[in-house]
């Protein structure tokens, strides 16, 4: 992808959208994480939101994240990566002058059925967690609760030994990772948070047994079709 309004158009779907950035710096081997903040609708400009705490060393860094239903990959480069006054966290970048798409995913995820409570438990330093799910498929899961109830979850986050009901009589262990947190209203339940999860170090037994439930919900919206 080489042209600019292709190349800001998929900036804006992203700030829009929340997707966490990872960031690869050339000269070093931490991930830094980030988001985009927001596109700029006249020039090639984007602000670069970076986590608290990150620090992007001077060089080339590689900026990778989910697009929709592709990974989006680019490279940008600053002897400084200066940041906007008084805000630490943010920084002004031009456009890149092109942008790889690559990796789609295989699998598309699934909403959960309306009325049908599908939930994630699970402990974390030793506090107790409950979420409802809200979609799932073979890459990973969708989680959302009220912010009192998502304190901790963020990104980048491990999830060890969450218990995942996927409809009736359907349960499964798994580990998560936590990519995706953002904070979204709505209208019946006001304020929430989005947690976006990925499958980590799942068997060749579990893949399989989430590829039946997978199916046997995909199944079942036919039906109901």
């Amino acid at each position: 992808m080489t042209d600019e309004h292709d190349i800001g158009d998929s900036l804006t779907a992203l700030a829009e959208s929340g997707e966490p950035l990872s960031i690869y710096p050339a000269s070093s081997t931490n991930v830094v994480m980030g988001r985009l903040k927001s596109v700029d609708p006249e020039n090639p400009y984007f602000v670069l939101e970076l986590n608290e705490g990150e620090f992007l060393p001077p060089g080339d860094a590689i900026f990778v994240a989910w697009l929709r239903s592709a990974k989006i990959q680019f490279k940008l480069t600053s002897d400084t990566w200066p940041a906007l006054p008084d805000q630490p966290t943010l920084h002004q970048l031009e456009f890149p002058l092109k942008c790889q798409v690559l990796n789609r995913r295989s699998s598309t995820r699934l909403e959960t059925p309306l009325g049908v409570y599908y939930m994630a438990s699970f402990v974390l330093n030793g506090k107790p967690y409950e979420l409802q799910l809200y979609d799932f498929s073979a890459g990973g899961v969708g989680m959302r609760a009220a912010p009192r109830d998502a304190v901790g979850l963020h990104v980048g986050r491990k999830l060890q030994r969450v218990r995942l009901e996927l409809g009736p009589d359907s349960v499964m262990i798994a580990d998560l990772e936590v990519r995706l947190s953002r904070t979204f209203r709505s209208f019946l339940l006001g304020e929430q948070v989005q947690i976006g999860c990925q499958f980590a170090n799942l068997s060749p037994a579990m893949e399989e047994e989430l590829k039946r439930l997978l199916d046997k919900l995909h199944s079942g919206r036919q039906r109901a079709a």
